[in-house]
């Protein structure tokens, strides 16, 4: 009953799933990052409904930008085989035999909703988790790299958590948490280049490179070394 070919497709995805977690734990998805978006960028379209939820919207209850993407489906994945699954066995053992073209569909969709809804609630808790794993915190080796956004975009601190692949000064490529500081004006999309300007907690803070808002962090950096300069005569 378990190993019925009627759960062959949840299988599949179930493997997936497993693969994709494999592929955040052991390798380096910063530069081979699954984009879905293609050449598109998703984040720049909202298409209004008369409910007026846009497609931005959406996207954010779905979790998207709140977790690693490739964490996000490795969790979606899991989640839609294993209730596609188990839903089917639960037909089975109610009504004796296995759902038909019909009941199958919608036990599909069922599963497919479901996991979507689990996957959206559990990406924030789960992007703080990655933070926590996925960069050594406690170092300031990264302060003033440069890197490029690998999720679908950066959000600001408190919003979101958004990921950024850098490489340190030994040319090692990783994978930090990222958040945008709230006097941001620039909301860095997915492959666009940031600076790392801070680190607070389990986050690092970067602002857009060549932008309006790297041009005020360095405007505040020079004038607070001029304070300090100040400071250290007058004492």
């Amino acid at each position: 009953m378990l190993f019925h070919l009627i759960h062959t497709p949840y299988w599949i995805v179930l493997g997936m799933g497993i693969l994709l977690f494999l592929t955040v734990i052991f390798g380096d998805v910063g530069n081979d990052e699954v984009e879905l978006e293609g050449d598109a960028n998703p984040w720049e379209v909202a298409v209004d409904v008369e409910e007026g939820i846009s497609f931005l919207a959406i996207l954010h209850w779905l979790g998207v930008g709140r977790a690693p993407l490739v964490l996000l489906l490795a969790l979606d994945f899991s989640v839609l085989g294993l209730l596609g699954w188990f839903f089917n066995v639960l037909f089975y053992t109610l009504t004796g035999s296995w759902p038909g073209v019909v009941y199958s569909g919608v036990i599909a969709i069922a599963a497919l909703l479901l996991a979507l809804t689990i996957g959206g609630l559990s990406s924030r808790p789960l992007g703080q988790i990655f933070a926590q794993f996925s960069e050594d915190t406690s170092r300031d080796r990264l302060l003033g790299c440069s890197g490029h956004v690998s999720s679908a975009h950066i959000p600001r601190r408190g919003t979101g958590i958004g990921q950024v692949s850098v490489l340190d000064a030994n040319r090692n490529r990783l994978l930090v948490p990222a958040v945008l500081p709230p006097w941001a004006t620039v909301t860095p999309q997915h492959g666009q280049d940031v600076l790392i300007i801070d680190r607070q907690e389990n986050e690092y803070i970067v602002v857009t490179k060549d932008s309006l808002d790297e041009a005020t962090w360095l405007r505040q950096q020079g004038q607070s070394q001029i304070t300090q300069i100040k400071d250290s005569e007058e004492s």
